[in-house]
C-alpha cells in the first residue's frame, strides 16, 4: 500500500508545477498591464498637474491685470530695516537719484539716524567741491563736485550764491559752510557777515549765526571738540542764561537739534573789511551755542594774513611778511613761531598751508638754480612741499610738484594721507583744470595727475576766484 500510494503523490505534485510553470506568462502579462496603468496614471496626474497650474496663471494673471487697471494691485513691500541698509550702501550719486522714487526713501535716507550709521560703517567716498565760477565778475551760482572714486565731474545748482563771490569754504560733518564774501548790484557792492550751510546729501540750505564783522576771503578752519571744550563765548551765553530768566522757546529748540549733532568750533581771520582794509581780527564760533565771539588779535607787525590751517588744535596762520603764529583752540590766545628761513619764494604766488595727518605741510613756488651759476641760464621757478618739524621748528624740503607753476591761486585740501590740489590756469583763451594727490605715507614722495579735465572752461575769471572742500559722502 504504501509503495503505490507514493506514486500517485508525486503525479499530484507534478501536476501542481505544470500548472504553476502555465501561469508564469500570465504573471508576466498582468505585471505589463499593471505597469502600463501605473505609468498612464502619472501621465494623467503630470498633465492634470500642467492644466491647474496654467489655470492659476491664468486666474491670477487677469486678477493682476484688473486690479492694475483699478489702480488696486498689491506690491511686494521690502522691510523698512532692509530698505535701510539698501539705501546706506549706495554710493552718493545713486543714492540722490532714490530720494526720487518717493517720499519715504527720501525721507529715510535723510534722518540723522540714517546719515550717522552710514558714517560709522564706512560706506562713503570722498567728494572734492570746487566753488567760485565767475561770469562777467558775478558768481554762477554753481557748484562743481568731483567724486574720486567714479572720475566724474558733477554740477550742482546753488541759487543762493548767484552773485556772491570772493567768499571762504570749510567742511565738517558732511556739510559746506560758506564764509562771508561780497556780492554786487547794478549800483554797489555788499560784504556779507552771513554764513550759509550746504548739505550735498540732503541738497539743503540753512543759516547759522552771522559773524560780528563782514568779511571777504577771510581765512577760516573748522575743529571738531568734546563736550568739555570751553571758550570765552560758551562762558557768556550761560551767565547769560542765568541772568536772562525766560529765553524764546523756539531757540530752545534750535539747541535742541544742534545738540544731536557732533560739536564743532569755526574759526575765522583776516580778510577784508567793508572799506576793502585788510583785517587783522578775528572771532570763533561754537556749534553748540550758535554764537560768535571775538579772539585775540594778531600782532600789529605780524603782516596781512595769507592763509591758514588747523594742525593738532593750533591754527597756524601765515601772513606775507613771511611771518608764521599759531593759536591755541583751547587756552585762546596767539604764539609767535620762529622757523629756520625759508628760501626766496616768488611774492606772486601766494603759499599754502596744509595739515596732513597732523604733520604740516606749505606749498610754495620758489626760485630753482637750474645754470647752477652758469652764464646765460635763467633761473627756474618750481612749486615745493615743505615740511615744518613741529619739534625743531625747521623747514625741509620734501617733493616738487610735477606741473610748471602756472596757477597763481592754486588750492589745496588733506584726507588723512594724501594731499590733493587742484590748479586751473588759461592757455589761449581756454581755461584748463588740473586735479593732482600725492600720498604723504609713501617713503618716495611724488605727485600724479588724476584728472585733466576741463572743468568750467567757458568761465575765464574763475581761476583766481576758486576754493575747494572736500567731503565723505
Amino acid at each position: 500500500m504504501m509503495s503505490s500510494d507514493k506514486p500517485l503523490e508525486e503525479e499530484s505534485i507534478r501536476q501542481d508545477l505544470e500548472v504553476l510553470t502555465v501561469s508564469k506568462p500570465l504573471v508576466k502579462s498582468d505585471s505589463q498591464k499593471l505597469k502600463e496603468k501605473i505609468h498612464k496614471t502619472v501621465e494623467d496626474e503630470e498633465e492634470e498637474n500642467a492644466r491647474l497650474k496654467d489655470m492659476f496663471w491664468r486666474k491670477n494673471t487677469i486678477k493682476y491685470l484688473t486690479d492694475l487697471a483699478n489702480g488696486t494691485q498689491k506690491h511686494i513691500l521690502i522691510p523698512d530695516d532692509i530698505m535701510e541698509m539698501c539705501l546706506m550702501r549706495l554710493p552718493l550719486t545713486s543714492l540722490m537719484r532714490s530720494h526720487l522714487v518717493c517720499k519715504k526713501w527720501r525721507y529715510m535716507a535723510t534722518t540723522q539716524r540714517f546719515l550717522q550709521q552710514r558714517r560709522e560703517n564706512s560706506f562713503r567716498t570722498p567728494w572734492l567741491f570746487l566753488f567760485g565760477a565767475l561770469q562777467n565778475r558775478s558768481s554762477t551760482g554753481e557748484i562743481h563736485g568731483y567724486d574720486l572714486s567714479q572720475d566724474r565731474w558733477h554740477r550742482i545748482e546753488a541759487d543762493l550764491l548767484k552773485g556772491r563771490f570772493m567768499y571762504s569754504v570749510t567742511s565738517i560733518h558732511e556739510e559746506l559752510y560758506i564764509i562771508g564774501g561780497v556780492s554786487r548790484d547794478r549800483r554797489s557792492y555788499k560784504f556779507h557777515r552771513g554764513i550759509l550751510v550746504f548739505s550735498p546729501l540732503t541738497k539743503s540750505w540753512r543759516k547759522i549765526a552771522s559773524m560780528k564783522h563782514s568779511r571777504s576771503h577771510p581765512i577760516v578752519g573748522t575743529w571738531e571738540v568734546t563736550s568739555e571744550f570751553s571758550t570765552i563765548l560758551t562762558q557768556k551765553n550761560q551767565q547769560a542764561e542765568r541772568v536772562g530768566g525766560e529765553s524764546d522757546p523756539h531757540r530752545l529748540s534750535q539747541n535742541g537739534n544742534r545738540n544731536d549733532r557732533k560739536r564743532f568750533v569755526l574759526i575765522a581771520i583776516g580778510g577784508t573789511g567793508w572799506l576793502d582794509d585788510p583785517l587783522k581780527s578775528g572771532e570763533i564760533y561754537d556749534s553748540a551755542t550758535d554764537t560768535w565771539s571775538e579772539i585775540q588779535r594778531l600782532p600789529m607787525d605780524f603782516g596781512v594774513v595769507s592763509c591758514g590751517i588747523i594742525c593738532n588744535g593750533i591754527f597756524y596762520v601765515y601772513s606775507k611778511k613771511e611771518n608764521l603764529s599759531g593759536y591755541d583752540m583751547e587756552r585762546g590766545f596767539w604764539i609767535g613761531i620762529q622757523t629756520s628761513p625759508i628760501p626766496s619764494r616768488i611774492r606772486d604766488f601766494h603759499p599754502k598751508l596744509v595739515s596732513c595727518n597732523q604733520r604740516l605741510f606749505m606749498l610754495s613756488v620758489l626760485w630753482c638754480d637750474e645754470g647752477d651759476g652758469e652764464i646765460g641760464m635763467r633761473n627756474k621757478s618750481v612749486r615745493k612741499l615743505l615740511e615744518l618739524d613741529l619739534v625743531n621748528l625747521t623747514w625741509t624740503d620734501v617733493s616738487v610738484h610735477p606741473d610748471a607753476p602756472m596757477d597763481w591761486e592754486a588750492a589745496y585740501v588733506s584726507d588723512q594721507n594724501i594731499l590733493m590740489g587742484v590748479e586751473m590756469c588759461m592757455v589761449f583763451g581756454q581755461v584748463l583744470g588740473f586735479f593732482t594727490v600725492c600720498d604723504m605715507s609713501r617713503k618716495e614722495v611724488s605727485w600724479r595727475r588724476v584728472s585733466r579735465k576741463q572743468l568750467i572752461q567757458k568761465f575765464t575769471q574763475s581761476c583766481t576766484n576758486k576754493t575747494i572742500a572736500l567731503l565723505h559722502l
